[in-house]
């Protein structure tokens, strides 16, 4: 008679995952102290820093005529998903994996009001052999140029280092800088123009983006079949995992051409709803309407058995990006989204008030303390 493991059970938090913010954002604002203090060279070769721009998503540098914008972002850890379903179901995820990292970077950039420009590539594999595989390489390299088509960027170069003894073997760490222009001015946005009466608009999520990913794959343990396992007839857990992160830029760039200028914009990544609290000034965000949780989101909460407070802190829960304009315009943002096929809702508004984040329909709040990026 053989017997089998119980299946782990109880609350699975981010934490218990790997990740704890609570040690990373320290050093975070540490190097942005360091870094701040470096801003004094500028001025040696003629130009200045949007200080605004300091603790946001994006930098941003006043070169006279315009602002130039930059970032750079790591993928993280779902190349370790596509991998284990490669061999599971023998199919290369890595198209989809590559807009994954054009969009860690692209949609930073343009909370800033920045048009992207320029994308540059890291691609830092275990060893020479990761790229033999043809068929995962190319995927790669397809996925690259079709996300930068999508964007409208071009792709200029990029570095692909083999680190044998740093990174695992069979394995690739991903990432991707990217710079952009903010020409007029005027597109600018910092958070300057915030302020009660502003409308949030919020753009659909295609599901966990590339973000919470440490818990998803520590999720794997409880589940039957693993990333086979289904979540919903004809969908499995890996394959909803690996939907491809959404490339927001097309909205942006739809809002200027409508003559819309967001107040605020926020990339709904790491922290989870938590980064609509990412502007410093002391507003109160109150939400009113709730997207539709994505299914493998609503998956991952009900068997990481988490309540409300704690998924909607770590996960987009079928938000991946805010935008903050006047209440007139916030009509005609959810019509401009949809033009680029991204459903999107009003769903709340900024008003006076201690600084906080108040999700009514689930009677979740969130307040200065939980949050600490500057």
């Amino acid at each position: 008679m053989s017997s089998q493991a119980p299946t782990p059970s109880g609350t699975l938090s981010y934490e218990q995952a790997g990740v704890n913010y609570d040690l990373i954002d320290p050093l975070k604002i540490s190097a942005q102290r360091a870094a701040a203090a470096t801003a004094v060279h500028m001025a040696t070769h003629g130009f200045s820093e949007v200080t605004a721009s300091r603790g946001e998503s994006a930098y941003v540098l006043d070169v006279g005529p315009f602002y130039l914008a930059s970032i750079v972002e790591c993928l993280g850890t779902k190349t370790l998903v596509a991998d284990e379903m490669a061999q599971l179901t023998r199919k290369s995820y890595y198209d989809g994996i590559a807009q994954d990292t054009i969009a860690m970077a692209i949609n930073d950039l343009i909370t800033v009001g920045a048009t992207p420009l320029v994308v540059q590539a890291y691609w830092a594999a275990g060893g020479s052999q990761w790229f033999e595989d043809r068929q995962r390489a190319q995927a790669l390299v397809e996925g690259w140029k079709k996300a930068c088509d999508t964007c409208q960027v071009a792709w200029g170069g990029g570095e692909t280092p083999a680190l044998a003894g740093i990174v695992e073997s069979g394995r690739i760490d991903l990432a991707a800088n990217c710079t952009g222009l903010i020409n007029p001015k005027s597109r600018l946005s910092v958070g300057d123009r915030l302020g009660p009466g502003d409308a949030i608009v919020l753009l659909e999520s295609s599901g966990i983006h590339a973000n919470g990913l440490s818990l998803a794959r520590k999720l794997v343990e409880r589940l039957p079949q693993g990333y086979l396992t289904e979540v919903e007839p004809g969908l499995s857990y890996g394959e909803a995992l690996l939907a491809p992160t959404m490339l927001y830029s097309p909205v942006t760039e739809g809002l200027w051409k409508a003559g819309i200028t967001p107040h605020y914009c926020a990339n709904i990544t790491g922290h989870g709803w938590r980064k609509l609290l990412r502007h410093p000034g002391r507003f109160t965000y109150r939400i009113h309407t709730v997207p539709p949780v994505t299914p493998v989101l609503a998956f991952i909460q009900r068997h990481a058995q988490q309540d409300d407070r704690e998924a909607y802190s770590t996960l987009n829960m079928g938000a991946g990006f805010a935008i903050f304009v006047p209440a007139q315009d916030a009509q005609k943002v959810v019509e401009v989204a949809q033009s680029c096929g991204i459903r999107a809702w009003v769903a709340g508004q900024v008003e006076e008030g201690d600084k906080q984040l108040l999700i009514e329909p689930l009677n979740i709040r969130f307040g200065d303390d939980d949050l600490q990026l500057r």
